[in-house]
């Protein structure tokens, strides 16, 4: 999505896709029983394979070589990950032990 060489129509694809999934409108209601979610179970896949068809070849080829980088990246989302639960578990344990004296 944040590549320049992306079709504008293949972003605004997506946009509407996610719209789609989080809009309480669809093509099947979802209070009809197995049916109701077989819309987005079939169609939001289908659409996504045809944006994936939208974007340049070359653009995959980049994420692709990309994704050897990531790994790093990888590891440091899940330092921070650590990190703010840690930062997290600290705040309630002090309140607890505030509200418990």
């Amino acid at each position: 999505m944040r590549d320049t060489r992306t079709p504008w129509y293949a972003k605004a694809m997506v946009v509407l896709v996610l719209a789609y999934i989080v809009s309480p409108i669809d093509i099947i209601p979802d209070f009809i029983p197995v049916i109701g979610l077989l819309d987005e179970v079939i169609l939001v896949p289908i659409a996504l394979a045809f944006i994936f068809k939208l974007i340049p070849d070359s653009v995959k080829q980049d994420e692709i070589n990309n994704q050897i980088d990531e790994t790093s990246r990888k590891k440091l989302i899940i330092v921070g990950s650590l990190l703010i639960v840690i930062v997290w578990l600290s705040i309630l344990t002090f309140i607890f032990l505030l509200s418990s004296s």
